[in-house]
């Protein structure tokens, strides 16, 4: 497998806020590969591991370890992203944790692979690029498409 095979698309690359890891650049990236929220903290950028969502208390106790499963969801610093990443990338980490909570990881997981996988090459899209890393093949990424 490698990290753009849909087979990365796993329930242990979904963040405690909602973003797929398996999307992201730093996981996708060949240099400096970063294992996504759960994994080991060696290779994560500063930012990940710093991160206050994934830090939280919260979280950290709570039985899903998601995000969802707090009284406070939305808190401000989730709303923060969740409008940052629909504006520039066309995802919503609100919708993403309410999918996996009402309709459950495997359908989330599901979803994902369909609207993340790039139609001309099989491999994953970067949420964060206008183009596939792969094949270069474009793709209008603020509409998830």
């Amino acid at each position: 497998m490698t990290r753009t095979d849909p087979s990365a698309l796993e329930p242990n690359m979904a963040a405690p806020c909602g973003m797929n890891c398996a999307l992201c650049l730093a996981f996708q990236r060949t240099k400096r590969h970063c294992p996504g929220c759960w994994g080991d903290d060696t290779d994560k950028p500063e930012s990940c591991r710093s991160c206050i969502i994934r830090n939280c208390e919260t979280i950290q106790k709570n039985e899903s370890h998601f995000c969802y499963d707090c009284e406070r969801m939305p808190c401000q610093r989730l709303k923060r992203l969740d409008k940052r990443y629909r504006t520039k990338y066309g995802m919503s980490m609100i919708a993403n944790l309410n999918e996996i909570k009402d309709r459950g990881m495997e359908a989330f997981l599901a979803e994902q692979a369909e609207r993340y996988t790039c139609p001309s090459c099989g491999s994953l899209r970067c949420v964060h690029r206008p183009c596939c890393l792969n094949c270069g093949e474009e793709w209008d990424h603020s509409q998830g498409q």
